[in-house]
């Protein structure tokens, strides 16, 4: 067995009317995050890793935002239809952590509910997922308060070798 682990990134500016929606929670708040689709950051540099693990190119090559079928898309949806790639492939995803970099809203009491998502997206126990939140001490653009970025990291695992 392989493990294999994968990284991913993402950003979106804050915005007036607009939900903010992190790991599929929607946290209130006077602004929203701009995207396509939900903007569902979080959840955006999930996929990226998860795909990065599998070596499956990115979100924005499945679900480009040249294509009007993921305007407004909901994130968690993406994230499955992620997962249905992954495990087509022959990986198992063995656990996930999730940083979400925002000076506010606080995001504490929110978690939960994240980790539950994201371990019910993914089809995995509660307890191979974590979900964490910082600040940047009011540095840089998340520090202004103009925007959110998220990282994560997934490890999956397969019965091949990448020197075969």
């Amino acid at each position: 067995m392989m493990i294999r682990t994968g990284m991913g990134y993402d950003v979106h500016r804050l915005t007036d009317n607009r939900d903010l929606i992190l790991c599929g929670v929607k946290i209130p708040y006077e602004k929203g995050l701009l995207g396509h689709s939900d903007a569902d950051v979080a959840l955006h540099a999930l996929a990226d890793a998860l795909l990065g693990a599998a070596a499956m190119r990115d979100i924005g090559y499945h679900f480009p935002d040249t294509d009007q079928t993921y305007a407004g898309a909901d994130s968690r949806v993406l994230l499955r239809r992620v997962v249905e790639l992954i495990v087509g492939e022959g990986f198992s995803i063995n656990n996930v952590d999730v940083t979400i970099v925002a000076q506010r809203p606080k995001l504490l009491t929110f978690i939960p509910q994240m980790i539950e998502n994201v371990a019910s997206d993914l089809d995995i126990p509660s307890r191979c997922v974590s979900v964490k939140a910082t600040t940047t001490e009011r540095l840089g653009f998340e520090g202004r308060g103009e925007g959110i970025s998220a990282l994560a990291v997934a490890t999956l695992s397969d019965s091949g070798s990448c020197r075969e």
